[in-house]
């Protein structure tokens, strides 16, 4: 504990937001706390004696924090060296989160303008609860170091509420935040296809608390659950789950499948199984991931029990000639076999010494383990399952099986009850591929998980005998991402490229447009030109929500919750999206990046609020927009407003001007960007002629009182918003370079005031 002399004022919580898009402070989800030290402001950690070991004690993970040096120990150093309690905040909160096994390393504190003491402490997240419950924790540890004088805080419920009073313990903390990660996160198969969306820059969203997600925005969205994509047929799915249809399917075609009939009850399975050829296998018709299935059977006895085991996953069962042959899994993806796994049933090995519930309890210990389908492996468990297997080798849980001794613990060789796998991508022999593959086919799935019995899968099943016993829709992907031996294999990949092949877009256009004044009436007229190219149009604004053209949602829709009703629609083929003050400030932009920003103007609009005192903070909030236009897109600016100029400098991808004054008027800076061969859209005052400039050319667009909402062009600002609205639709190509009027003529019908039929 640090030594301190007290001071007043307790450290209270006054804000907190958590931002899921680019906002003020960075283009990276964050969480934002924003905290007044109080009498903790007059306490560097350089001044509280014992403060820095005491902590890297108790959270050693902090040592490996590169802060602002960029390596290993520079948190350290600053520690050492003296900074704020904020920053130190900021900094355990990340490593509670990453000790818990969230990827998250960047984090950023910055003392608030013209408020002593104030911090807006920023951290990464990739589940908010975790992230939530990690600051709370982190600040009540930070506390805890200090002297009972200096513990005092206010607003910590405003951050998260434990369900347990937090015991002071930092392994306690990150236990908490690990089972916060667990109760949102992904299993391996999802997981690994939402990275490998991500890393094609593929738009995520998770649709609810399970695994739907939402890969790509409007008309170029696809689904999944798991490996089950949008293009897995119910039909297809439907046969691969009954598997007396599926084995009918395959046989049909000349794929090697095992004789057996379907029973309803005992006696029938042993009739049944007095015509077949021992040993059986029993399985549930339409069961999964292994459960009720047993091998390996060759008495009425067994025969019975199997079956009253499968029958409680199935109304009918299967019985059926056991195959000859190693337990393999054959991930076919649009009609490729892209990964082969060997499977094992789970399985202990004796030492003589330890009983068979010991030896399971040391395997459990392996870190890859975990709890359903939460890790690479699975927990072995000892239920009535696997004692009913030791039964039939004459053990017990109790028992102590001799050195050596191989210990089967299920017959069925499935991950999800303990199995392990062995990668055998590159032995498989060619006719047993393009059986797999057949399979897979004659099924009718896109993804198909197909299990096959070979005695040597570098040989074909057809001199070897074997065959395939199974083919599941939504395979399980861990055993090829992370096989117990053996290469990974990056499976989901090709699972997403199948739904994106090269070429194929994932994203629709954005065009965000902010400002002070103009920004629904920009909205509108970039909206009707496209929408009068028979182009589907998603539209945010104050008045609502607009698909195509009907209105959806009557409210101010301004905000990122609306824009994200616009990109999860299937039949929005644009996005045009007003982006207002309020909306960035709570959560940021609802997009990760956009083709066209623009910024209209910036101009006094209720400063003075959520820390936005000045024309120049208001700027910085509406910049926001324009740093986030992609590479190769175009932000949108004002010439004719000093504080948008100034916003070029960190604008995205190409910036179009746009100004009243063009002409003999044309600012000097806007005339050297034309020259440059840059864009702009300008009027020009003596002709009443708008004009786009781009690579050095000069077109025509048409006469400014030509546009109804200008009012023959007396009202000066719906020119300047046609202006804005012309250059934002020109940054996208959303009209033509030129029509049978002449050459360097633009044609665009600009109205502010649709039609009693179109979005208002």
């Amino acid at each position: 504990m640090t030594s301190a002399i007290g001071g007043t004022g307790p450290l209270r919580v006054l804000e907190r937001a958590v931002y899921r898009g680019p906002h003020l402070y960075s283009a990276r989800p964050m969480v934002r706390l924003q905290l007044d030290l109080g009498a903790l402001e007059h306490w560097p950690t350089d001044r509280l004696h014992g403060f820095t070991d005491a902590l890297l004690k108790r959270l050693p993970g902090l040592e490996r924090h590169g802060c602002c040096h960029g390596e290993p120990g520079g948190f350290v150093r600053r520690l050492r060296d003296g900074t704020w309690l904020g920053h130190v905040i900021e900094h355990v909160a990340l490593e509670l989160q990453s000790a818990a096994g969230a990827r998250v390393t960047r984090g950023k504190t910055r003392s608030v303008r013209g408020r002593p003491g104030v911090y807006n402490v920023m951290y990464a997240w990739t589940d908010e609860d975790a992230a939530l419950l990690a600051g709370r924790l982190a600040i009540e540890i930070v506390l805890g170091l200090l002297t009972p004088d200096l513990r005092k805080v206010e607003g910590l419920d405003r951050i998260a509420r434990p369900a347990e009073p937090f015991d002071g313990d930092p392994a306690s903390a990150v236990a908490e935040v690990a089972a916060a990660l667990r109760r949102t996160a992904f299993g391996p198969s999802t997981r690994a296809l939402v990275d490998a969306a991500r890393r094609r820059g593929i738009p995520v969203e998770r649709l609810n608390s399970q695994s739907l997600i939402q890969l790509g925005w409007g008309v170029h969205q696809r689904r999944l659950r798991a490996s089950v994509t949008g293009r897995t047929g119910l039909v297809a799915a439907e046969s691969a789950g009954n598997k007396a249809e599926t084995k009918a399917l395959l046989e049909g075609v000349g794929i090697p499948v095992a004789r057996g009939a379907v029973v309803r009850s005992a006696d029938e399975a042993v009739a049944a199984a007095g015509r077949l050829r021992a040993p059986l296998v029993i399985k549930p018709l339409d069961g999964n991931h292994g459960r009720g299935v047993t091998t390996g059977l060759r008495t009425e006895g067994d025969l019975r029990a199997a079956f009253e085991e499968a029958i409680g996953h199935s109304r009918r069962v299967i019985v059926e000639e056991q195959l000859p042959g190693r337990d393999h899994r054959i991930l076919v993806v649009d009609g490729q076999v892209v990964a082969v796994a060997e499977r094992e049933p789970p399985k202990v090995i004796g030492d003589g010494v330890r009983t068979v519930a010991e030896l399971v309890e040391a395997v459990n210990t392996d870190p890859r383990r975990g709890e359903g389908h939460e890790a690479v492996l699975t927990r072995i468990r000892l239920d009535a399952a696997a004692q009913e297997v030791l039964a039939r080798q004459r053990l017990s849980v109790d028992s102590v099986p001799e050195v050596g001794r191989e210990v089967l613990l299920r017959t069925a060789a499935n991950l999800s009850a303990g199995g392990t796998a062995i990668d055998r991508t590159v032995e498989i022999h060619p006719e047993n591929a393009a059986i797999a593959r057949r399979a897979a086919l004659a099924v009718g799935l896109d993804v198909a998980g197909v299990d096959l019995l070979a005695p040597d899968i570098g040989r074909s099943i057809r001199d070897t005998g074997g065959g395939v016993v199974e083919v599941n829709a939504a395979p399980g992907l861990r055993m090829h991402l992370a096989p117990s031996e053996g290469q990974a294999r990056d499976v989901a990949q090709p699972i997403i490229a199948s739904l994106y092949p090269r070429g194929v877009p994932a994203r629709i256009p954005v065009l965000a447009v902010t400002g002070t004044n103009g920004k629904s009436t920009v909205g509108r007229m970039v909206a009707h030109i496209f929408a009068v190219q028979g182009t589907v149009v998603g539209l945010t604004n104050t008045s609502g929500v607009y698909i195509g053209r009907e209105q959806v949602a009557a409210t101010d829709a301004s905000g990122p919750k609306s824009a994200r009703m616009v990109l999860r629609d299937p039949t929005v083929e644009v996005a045009v999206l007003e982006c207002a003050r309020g909306g960035i400030l709570r959560e940021g932009l609802a997009f990760d990046r956009c083709d066209v920003g623009a910024v209209l103007n910036v101009q006094p609009d209720h400063l003075g609020l959520k820390g936005i005192d000045t024309l120049e903070d208001l700027a910085a909030l509406k910049s926001v927009v324009v740093e986030s236009v992609s590479r190769r897109g175009v932000s949108v600016l004002n010439a004719d407003d000093p504080l948008t100029i100034r916003m070029a400098r960190h604008a995205g991808g190409r910036v179009c001007w746009f100004s009243l004054r063009g002409g003999e008027q044309t600012p000097g800076f806007v005339l050297k960007h034309i020259a440059d061969g840059g864009e702009a859209v300008l009027h020009e005052p003596d002709t009443d002629e708008i004009v786009l400039h781009d690579r050095g050319e000069r077109r025509l667009i048409c006469r400014a009182a030509r546009i109804p909402a200008t009012l023959e062009g007396h009202a000066v600002f719906n020119v300047q918003n046609a202006l804005a609205a012309a250059a934002m639709a020109w940054g996208r190509r959303g009209f033509a370079r030129s029509d049978r009027r002449g050459a360097g003529v633009v044609p665009l019908d600009l109205r502010a005031e649709p039609r009693p039929d179109e979005p208002a």
